[in-house]
């Protein structure tokens, strides 16, 4: 079996773990979670096993600049959801929690995993343009939320405070407007960008800000081998409990990407009234007796569905092709 080093990446360091035998590691412990401390890692691996493979979390931005500069050196690596690592642990009763157990279960996860190759995935990096695109977006989605932050508080300002808050709202849309005008001279400046950008605006109900999110977040969707993945990357996939004679309700997983299905939310409240197929596709459900929840549930599973379409194929939205 091929050997694997368990990482456990923080905000400033992370946690090797490189399993010798049962119950027994090589370890190293908070190595700085920086352009030196990766360069330590590679010098560690290619000392105590030069052909190893890494598994980490994806624990928001910290994992992801280690990640590819492995990559960049030529090593495989694999990133995993969270939940996943979590839900293991507690399948092997653990109790106690340090990022030096974390990077032991975490390589235990992964020497699992390996037994069977085809449900791991190898991270493949974002393109220095994607890279920028998701800074540039993240930075909007920010600004955004600290623009109605202040909003909220204006509602209920006393004089004394309230001129200084406009003042701050101000100075945000400036910001958000200029931050805006840089994504789109960056996507129109890109010819793969700009193109991608163009076949998700043709589908009814998609905006070129929620274009430029998906495309930003979800990268090349090479990386998914079928459309249930992408779904299942936004938690909206279909969740049944079912327990001998109980049969509970199905609900989406929202084990995904929460952000990714707050993007959809007004899309799909558009595509209901002005794209034809989903509008359609609602009022059936909503015949069915489906309450509006649902269907707005499935009308975002069924945006990612065109989504997927249209990048997959490189064909502007098509009603009678979706039909079909």
């Amino acid at each position: 079996m091929q050997d694997i080093i368990g990482i456990d990446v923080a905000k400033a360091t992370f946690d090797i773990a490189l399993p010798l035998g049962p119950g027994k590691y090589r370890t190293r412990a908070k190595v700085a979670n920086t352009a030196a401390g990766w360069e330590q890692l590679l010098a560690w691996r290619d000392k105590h096993a030069p052909e190893a493979a890494v598994g980490m979390e994806a624990t928001g931005i910290y994992h992801e600049a280690l990640a590819e500069r492995l990559v960049a050196a030529g090593v495989t690596v694999y990133v995993v959801n969270p939940a996943q690592i979590k839900a293991y642990g507690q399948s092997e009763l653990l109790r106690t929690k340090t990022d030096r157990t974390d990077a032991k279960l975490i390589a235990r996860f992964f020497q699992s995993r390996l037994l069977d190759p085809d449900r791991l995935r190898a991270y493949v990096p974002p393109t220095p343009s994607e890279r920028r695109l998701r800074a540039l977006v993240r930075r909007l989605d920010d600004l955004k939320q600290m623009q109605q932050m202040e909003l909220n508080r204006l509602e209920s300002a006393s004089e004394a405070v309230a001129q200084g808050i406009t003042e701050v709202v101000a100075t945000l849309d400036g910001h958000i407007a200029q931050v805006e005008r840089a994504i789109t001279e960056h996507v129109d400046d890109d010819p793969d960008l700009r193109t991608r950008r163009d076949l998700l605006n043709s589908i009814p109900g998609l905006s070129d800000t929620t274009s430029t999110f998906l495309l930003a977040c979800l990268g090349q969707l090479e990386r998914y081998e079928h459309v249930g993945q992408l779904v299942a990357h936004a938690g909206l996939n279909p969740a049944q409990r079912q327990s001998g004679k109980h049969q509970g309700k199905v609900r989406i997983s929202r084990i995904g990407d929460a952000l990714v299905r707050a993007k959809l939310y007004m899309p799909a409240l558009v595509a209901k009234r002005h794209n034809p197929l989903l509008a359609a596709f609602a009022q059936r459900l909503a015949d069915r007796g489906k309450p509006p929840k649902v269907i707005l549930c499935a009308l975002m599973r069924k945006l990612l569905h065109l989504v997927w379409g249209v990048l997959r194929s490189g064909k502007p939205f098509d009603p009678r092709h979706a039909l079909a």
